[in-house]
């Protein structure tokens, strides 16, 4: 008879809540979970759901006024929410280790690289004296940092998003911990980078025997990277069970909205309709092809070329060619996506349609008009046809003005309407966008990033354009969120007949939302079809990996 084996963690009804003016309010409520060791269990979950809240009770890190009021954490028999804090010290990084979520807030800029994993090292003994630096190296190495001991001298801001979150993952297996904590280690990364990391530490925490907590909010990913699956909502744990089983057949409403919301899993259900010759997927939520197939070029960009002078360069080095001779066109009526990784060129692109940069050669013809040819008073009125809604809804909106003053001001730029007109036009765009109208009052900080990405829709509809450009418009969001914001802007294009420029990495989104894709590489076109030729016959060796990429893509989502 073989013996169960001893969990590694056993966390029973774990309650935790945090102090506020009207009393305690709580965050997580009756949670239980087991991992045994080597294992890799992944909590999802959408943003406030308590999935950070209960890593940061395991490790003793929970921050403000957050405490645990109820429940056990056992990690190797032993109760973690009644360690002391010096007990609690010595647990931390030597038995369970922390991959956070944000690179860049979780290494100090002002240390070096190196410096930081040797702190690491230090605080848990794990290798005395000269030995250090050589440690340092290796686990550099390990992380998949190539050249390692020249990047170990060097400080954050000079390593890419990939490469530090590499670095953290470093100082987080530092001293071989049992368990480790791996809370959104990739959710700002593109996804060939994420493929890679996640890879790498899967490789890795197998080789070290190491237990890992996947926390994320991208059902696909989960399932793909952990054996078993945990749901939370709400605080509360409202599904757990392997990972397949719950994709194939989600018990919980919740769970199932999660399942339908996951762009990754959109994207396969599309590809699976259409091999078994199913003609149009409640998932793809592009204009149909028939409506777009005869329709002119609204924007066309011919032979662009940007390059930016780096300062303080000298010679070859001094010039940075960042769009390289780019030439598509947007259908109207109709969404093109511009696609690929990080620094490919995608927003500079973007940047040059909407008159924001200048570019080095090349042309942007709107209906045909040279924009270069344009007056100021005429790229006054062009602002009126094509608007932006960017990435980060918090950067764009003014945090000191109010919902309404945000809204309203492209109809006070422009001149348009009386006050009592413009209060109006103002409400019919929160309505558009399904916000109340009591939002009006309110200022951006006291919104979801949800709420402020449908705000800065409804700024962009203001004018009624007739192009938007989309740039990551949905990237930083929860899939749940994301899911409402695309069809909201499915919605909008059916109903207002718009055309949408949309720059993305996320490949999962783009096979519901596009009927074009242009793929950029280095700032060049490499490749440019209709969405589900790219994706059913990609050319491009480079296309074919970020179609791999896309999370959740392996995973059957039927039986058989």
């Amino acid at each position: 008879m073989t013996e169960t084996p001893t969990p590694l963690l056993d966390i029973r009804d774990l309650e935790v809540a945090f102090m506020s003016s009207t009393g305690m309010v709580p965050a997580v409520r009756k949670a239980s979970l087991t991992i045994y060791p080597g294992q890799t269990v992944a909590i999802v979950g959408e943003s406030g759901s308590g999935k950070s809240t209960t890593a940061a009770a395991i490790i003793g890190l929970l921050p403000g006024t957050g405490k645990v009021v109820g429940g056990e954490i056992l990690f190797d028999g032993k109760d973690l929410a009644k360690l002391s804090e010096k007990e609690m010290t010595q647990v931390r990084g030597d038995q369970i280790g922390m991959v956070p979520q944000d690179p860049m807030s979780n290494l100090n800029p002002v240390w070096r690289i190196g410096f930081q994993v040797k702190e690491a090292l230090k605080a848990n003994n794990v290798v005395k004296g000269n030995e250090i630096h050589n440690r340092v190296t290796q686990l550099l190495e390990e992380a998949g940092l190539p050249d390692a001991k020249r990047r170990a001298k060097q400080f954050p801001h000079e390593f890419s998003g990939g490469m530090r979150q590499r670095a953290l993952i470093a100082i987080g297996l530092a001293a071989r911990p049992k368990l480790l904590i791996a809370d959104e280690p990739t959710s700002a990364l593109d996804v060939t980078v994420q493929r890679q990391i996640l890879d790498h530490l899967e490789g890795l925490t197998e080789e070290l025997g190491t237990a890992v907590l996947f926390i994320t909010h991208d059902l696909g990913l989960a399932a793909e990277r952990a054996s078993h699956l945990v749901v939370m909502h709400r605080g509360r744990i409202v599904e757990s069970g392997p990972a397949l089983e719950i994709l194939q057949n989600p018990q919980h409403p919740y769970t199932q909205r999660l399942v339908k919301a996951a762009p990754s899993l959109a994207s396969q259900r599309i590809r699976t309709a259409q091999e078994h010759g199913e003609e149009g997927t409640a998932d793809a939520l592009a204009i149909s092809e028939d409506v777009v197939a005869d329709a002119d070029d609204v924007i066309r960009v011919e032979n662009l070329t940007k390059i930016f002078d780096i300062r303080g360069a000298k010679g070859a080095d001094k010039h940075f060619k960042a769009v390289d001779d780019v030439t598509f066109g947007l259908r109207r009526g109709s969404t093109l996506a511009v696609v690929g990784e990080s620094g490919s060129g995608k927003s500079t692109v973007a940047n040059i349609i909407l008159n924001l940069l200048d570019p080095t050669s090349g042309k942007v013809y709107y209906e045909g008009t040279d924009l270069s040819t344009l007056r100021k008073a005429e790229l006054f009125a062009l602002r009126r046809k094509m608007q932006p809604v960017f990435q980060n809804p918090y950067g764009s909106l003014d945090p000191m003005y109010s919902i309404y003053r945000c809204v309203e001001e492209p109809l006070q730029v422009h001149s348009i309407g009386t006050v009592k007109e413009r209060k109006e036009r103002v409400a019919d765009l929160l309505d558009m966008v399904a916000l109340p109208r009591s939002t009006m009052r309110r200022y951006p900080g006291e919104l979801s990033g949800g709420q402020r990405q449908r705000v800065a829709i409804a700024r962009a509809l203001a004018l009624n354009p007739e192009i938007i450009v989309l740039d990551e418009a949905v990237s930083a969001l929860d899939v749940l969120v994301q899911a409402q914001i695309l069809h909201l802007l499915a919605e909008l294009q059916a109903e207002l007949k718009l055309s949408y420029l949309f720059i993305t990495h996320d490949l999962a989104v783009v096979r519901q939302v596009a009927n074009d894709v242009v793929v950029m590489q280095h700032g060049r076109v490499v490749e440019q079809n209709t969405t589900d030729e790219l994706f059913n016959n990609p050319v491009q060796t480079y296309t074919q990996d970020l179609i791999n990429a896309i999370p959740g893509g392996s995973i059957p989502l039927w039986e058989g």
